[in-house]
């Protein structure tokens, strides 16, 4: 049985650009829309040429995309005026891109308050609106903005509205949930009505998520008929989001009901790229990647209780609906107060640490790591700190240096600039150094400190760096505990996490960044014996 073409429409480049705080530049557009078209969506939509320099320029710069169709977005001409003389409406016209898809309304509410027109003279427009795009040769889509409502209100106008863009002309009529009200019930029952009127394949869906139910308002609405769907990436849009396009993407090409009827422009072999691009656009905006994301996300696939941990070892499935693998994930297995001994084995496995299963030291760890957590440690996410914990229970961790002493001091000039100095002593070869840093706080000059005469280790961690820190006060009173988490990276783009537990902020991340230092050089396969690296000593 041959499958039927399901199309998708980005609108991360406008929708997305409604968010709060989201302001994309030219450049980051360009980036997006490329990214958007490797990946193999059928349109994207750049934005609304003439509204603002931003998305003028980006049309004019980037011309058209390799495999999706450019589209730009605007409002239906003017009513009482043509297309010519309407210099707004000509500017979307005259926008380089290959589509066009307009904004009409399609609730008699907003026919009258908004636009201060009857009925007839909205339905006239968007008739017009569509012959105007066919009349340059571009695929023309109509956008019936809070058609979900509308249609509650008055059905017959509604489906007037829709039905005058179809019979124009228009290749798509999409059905705008604008408030993101409807709930996946309604969507079913409504679509099932409109595709009576309007054939499915000319029909799209275009929803908010401010219940929550976006992905399944869009997925109700492709099981009662339409055949394109618009979202973003993340979900990224005005209010709560529109459609999360990295979590429709996989479920359209991997869950029964949906893959086995439906075909899309995104090839299987493809579908990874879906975390890449997910990725490239929290790196664009400054945003730490939501780890619980569906399908992408670095806990999607992570498991916890030593329970779950021993039957995904024994059939995945039982515990992961897709494959990781499928996505561009990976299988992650926490450890914590919550492991079992498979938690441990699978954890040191992954971090290509053999051990026997009977070895003592399995246990050793697992002690270890619960009486840490009842201390305020969590290894969730901290893989470098759990890997140091086990290579000392197995002997395995060679003593690169000792630490004789630290401190900080912070000064403020004329207050207004404060200044932050660290020392920190060490003991490498049995030879007393000290390292002094200056950072634009206590930390950052603690990172600096202790990195600056590491010696023969200095190769190495010269190239890593502090990218983020994390405090949390784990209780509150005179006995508070801070857990103190670290990210660094090296010029590889290899990251790691550790952490530090202490009721000093100071002690805590000065623990942390030991630990980050320590991870960097053994991981490199660093030896504590200078000979080992090939480096002669000071005797020498």
């Amino acid at each position: 049985m041959a499958r039927e073409r399901l199309y998708i429409f980005d609108t991360t480049l406008r929708d997305g650009q409604q968010t709060a705080g989201v302001d994309f530049s030219v450049s980051d557009k360009i980036k997006l829309a490329q990214s958007l078209d490797a990946l193999g969506l059928d349109y994207v939509e750049g934005g609304y040429p003439g509204a603002n320099p931003t998305d003028t320029q980006f049309f004019e710069t980037l011309g058209s995309l390799e495999g999706a169709k450019l589209t730009a977005f605007g409002m239906t001409k003017r009513t009482g005026r043509s297309a010519e003389n309407d210099p707004g409406f000509m500017q979307i016209l005259n926008a380089p891109s290959q589509a066009v898809c307009l904004v009409a309304k399609s609730w008699d509410y907003h026919v009258d308050v908004a636009l201060g027109i009857t009925n007839d003279e909205n339905v006239e427009t968007i008739r017009d609106s569509v012959a105007a795009i066919l009349a340059r040769d571009k695929e023309a889509m109509i956008d019936c903005e809070h058609f979900f409502d509308g249609y509650k209100a008055n059905r017959e106008y509604a489906l007037a509205c829709a039905k005058a863009a179809a019979d124009a002309g228009a290749r798509w009529v999409v059905l705008c949930d604008t408030n993101g009200g409807t709930l996946p019930e309604e969507v079913f029952e409504i679509v099932s009505d409109v595709v009576q009127h309007i054939p499915g394949d000319k029909l799209g869906i275009h929803t908010h998520n401010d219940t929550e139910n976006a992905v399944a308002n869009s997925l109700a609405a492709i099981r009662a008929g339409a055949r394109q769907v618009q979202g973003t990436i993340n979900g990224l849009g005005e209010r709560c989001g529109n459609a999360n396009l990295v979590s429709l993407i996989p479920t359209l090409l991997l869950k029964p009901g949906y893959a086995d009827r439906f075909e899309t422009g995104i090839a299987l072999d493809k579908l990874p790229q879906v975390k890449n691009v997910s990725l490239l656009l929290d790196d664009i905006l400054n945003r730490t990647p939501n780890r619980h994301a569906p399908y992408v996300g670095a806990a999607a696939f992570a498991h916890k209780g030593g329970i779950h941990v021993s039957a995904v070892m024994k059939d995945p499935s039982t515990y992961e609906h897709v494959a990781p693998e499928s996505v561009g994930n990976s299988r992650v297995v926490l450890v914590s107060d919550q492991a079992g001994k498979s938690n441990v084995l699978d954890r040191l496995k992954t971090a290509n640490i053999d051990v026997d299963a009977k070895d003592p030291a399995v246990d050793a760890i697992l002690r270890e790591v619960k009486d840490k957590e009842l201390d305020g440690y969590s290894y969730d996410g901290v893989g470098a700190s759990f890997e140091l914990l086990a290579l000392k229970q197995l002997g395995r961790l060679p003593d690169y240096f000792e630490v004789g002493g630290y401190t900080v001091n912070i000064s403020n000039e004329g207050g207004t600039h404060t200044v932050s100095e660290a020392s920190v002593s060490l003991v490498i070869d049995g030879e007393p150094v000290e390292g002094r840093g200056t950072g634009n706080g206590p930390i950052n000059a603690l990172d600096m400190a202790l990195r600056s005469d590491l010696k023969r280790y200095a190769a190495t961690i010269g190239s890593m760096r502090l990218v983020d820190f994390k405090v949390r006060i784990l209780n509150t009173g005179t006995e508070a505990v801070t857990r103190v988490t670290i990210e660094s990276v090296d010029a590889a783009g290899h990251s790691w996490r550790t952490i530090g537990v202490n009721a000093n902020i100071v002690v805590a991340s000065f623990e942390a960044l030991k630990d980050a230092v320590v991870y960097k050089l053994f991981n490199d396969g660093i030896s504590a014996v200078p000979e080992a690296n090939g480096l002669e000593t000071d005797a020498e």
